[in-house]
């Protein structure tokens, strides 16, 4: 798998996606017009333009060289700057395998490193599977908000992280199966890698029982630490530097 920004050649598969994302999730309470006007009024010509702004963030998901989704977000405020993630869609056929849950973890990173103070996510309140994935991952109904789709408007759903664990670290947790064992994947708990971040993975849920180190370049567990921290993946050589100082150099 692999998360990076979004280019102008990537408008027309993130259109695809987007389409064929509302199309299996939204028709129950959309109309298939309106969804058109959604594609067209979201993702037309001008969305080139919007790929270009620095104040928007635009991340694709690729699977086996394949564009499996996307997320849309922006900064929005001057002084104190509030990330908004718009959309999040994935390819029906890589649900349930990780992908959105990846593509949030990636989506809030990017837009705390561009300077956001605090995350605010977005979802149809009608969209059931929707607000069931953000309240799973660390996130809260905080209130909200009208939407203008098409000549029509909709009730959206407001989110914000939710109150932080007691160690301080956003408590989003993933059941996920690596080489055969289940763990749980602290995404919270990050260490800056070379290619991606390495997160903690847990025995179980609760994460009393630190397990390992989880690749967030290949999500791979086969990797190891040693005595100053350093840690590097044997499946892809992702690596994390060292993080205090040998007394032998000083």
């Amino acid at each position: 798998m692999e998360i990076r920004e979004a280019t102008s050649s990537d408008a027309e598969a993130i259109r695809s996606i987007a389409r064929d994302s509302l199309n299996s999730t939204y028709t129950t309470f959309l109309e298939e017009e309106t969804i058109d006007a959604a594609i067209e009024q979201w993702y037309g010509d001008s969305f080139v333009d919007d790929l270009a702004d620095d104040r928007e963030l635009v991340l694709v998901v690729e699977r086996d060289g394949e564009i499996a989704g996307f997320s849309q977000s922006e900064l929005v405020g001057q002084q104190s700057k509030t990330g908004h993630l718009l959309w999040l869609h994935v390819h029906p056929d890589h649900r349930g395998d990780a992908t959105g849950v990846r593509l949030l973890v990636r989506t809030r990173e990017g837009l705390l490193k561009e300077g956001a103070d605090g995350i605010q996510c977005f979802v149809l309140a009608d969209n059931e599977g929707g607000n069931e994935f953000y309240r799973a991952h660390g996130f809260e109904q905080a209130g909200q908000r009208e939407v203008e789709i098409g000549s029509e408007t909709f009730t959206e759903n407001v989110y914000v992280e939710s109150d932080l664990e007691d160690d301080g670290e956003w408590g989003a947790i993933d059941e996920t199966v690596v080489d055969g064992e289940t763990v749980y994947v602290s995404y919270g708990e990050a260490a800056r890698g070379t290619r991606s971040p390495f997160y903690t993975a847990y025995k179980s849920a609760d994460r009393h029982d630190r397990y390992a180190w989880f690749c967030g370049n290949c999500d791979s567990i086969d990797n190891a630490m040693d005595a100053m921290g350093r840690i590097e993946c044997n499946s892809c050589g992702n690596r994390r530097k060292a993080t205090r100082w040998d007394a032998s150099y000083l």
